[in-house]
């Protein structure tokens, strides 16, 4: 198994000092922590995209670029870029230019977003997320994978010979499906043969296997071989404790700070509370013998090879004693637990 850190750069304040990082100090903290996680190990590095408070991550291609600038190895991800409202020539752009700074460790994850709140900021309603994302996704493709692009389209104005540069850096830029709650997500990576990665994080496990299972159902109905799907998974926070008992009274305050912002009460958890949520959802805090166990659980039900796992709402010094007991203590087992191929070898597209 193969693992990344996401951050979606929340800036609420802390739930045991009360106190609000000012922006500065939130990004560099991102960035610090990612230089951090490369040192453990990690595989990947992600900036999610949001547009309101409590986030400052609207612009995650210059926050990874600017990670990129402090490492050498981590994987870099947006997670997800809300393409559903950005023009696909700037996003192209962009991504192309991250590539090259980077060295070509730039995994692209695109999505329709979790927050309705972007639609109207960018002038489109809720009701086209879809169809409006399924277009911009096919113009980013081809602006990605040709030269000289024609193109005619809804939302944006006509493409005449158009030729973005720079050119990607990598052969080609492997792009990921950020997979939530909609079958229409799993529905264009499986039309793609493209990897998907389920943001497991607020609901029940039910409804991300339901997604998940629809996911290869529809790769072998494109003519894609399913057992060589590559799926991602994410979790609800981390915080591990020498049991869970203890790990459940720490994190407790945090989990009551980050269920009061309007962004926790938009995703509508079925959880009661923080019990109900380790008990019945993803939340991974616990010994690492139980957090152990519960990937395994997970993983058991989704078949996913590449976990993610978030520190956010913390303390700086909590954030790397989590950090560095996962590392320790969670990782090798799981590494030798779950095999994983992802990013060992060209791993962009399912093979047919």
């Amino acid at each position: 198994m193969k693992f990344v850190l996401f951050d979606l750069m929340s800036n609420h304040p802390n739930g045991v000092t009360g106190e609000t990082l000012t922006s500065q100090e939130r990004i560099q903290l991102v960035i610090d922590q990612a230089v951090f996680a490369e040192t453990l190990g990690f595989d990947g590095y992600g900036v999610g995209e949001r547009h309101g408070p409590p986030f400052l991550s609207s612009s995650p291609a210059v926050m990874l670029t600017a990670i990129a600038a402090r490492t050498s190895k981590i994987r870099l991800l947006p997670t997800v870029s809300v393409l559903s409202v950005l023009d696909p020539v700037r996003v192209a752009e962009d991504y192309a230019t991250l590539d090259h700074l980077s060295g070509g460790r730039l995994e692209m994850m695109i999505g329709k977003g979790n927050d309705p709140r972007h639609f109207p900021l960018f002038g489109i309603t809720e009701e086209e997320q879809w169809i409006s994302l399924a277009e911009r996704y096919d113009l980013l493709k081809r602006l990605w994978s040709e030269e000289n692009v024609s193109w005619e389209g809804t939302y944006r104005s006509p493409l005449n010979n158009i030729t973005t540069e720079p050119r990607p850096y990598q052969k080609q830029i492997p792009i990921w499906h950020g997979s939530a709650s909609s079958p229409l997500s799993t529905e264009l990576a499986a039309k793609n043969g493209e990897p998907i990665f389920s943001s497991n994080a607020f609901h029940p496990m039910a409804k991300y296997k339901e997604l998940i299972d629809h996911y290869r159902e529809r790769l072998e109905f494109y003519g894609y071989d399913s057992t060589k799907a590559i799926v991602g998974a994410g979790a609800g926070s981390l915080y591990l404790a020498n049991t869970t008992e203890e790990a459940i009274t720490r994190f407790q305050p945090y989990y009551d700070s980050q269920m009061t912002t309007e962004a926790a009460k938009h995703n509508q958890s079925p959880f009661k509370d923080l019990r109900d949520h380790i008990q019945n959802g993803s939340a991974l805090i616990g010994s690492p013998e139980f957090v152990i166990e519960k990937i395994l659980k997970y993983h058991q039900a989704f078949g996913h090879q590449v976990q993610s796992i978030s520190v956010g709402g913390i303390s700086k010094e909590e954030q790397y004693e989590q950090l560095e007991r996962f590392a320790a203590e969670v990782i090798p087992v799981l590494e030798r637990e779950v095999p994983s191929t992802v990013w060992e070898v060209e791993q962009a597209v399912v093979e047919s």
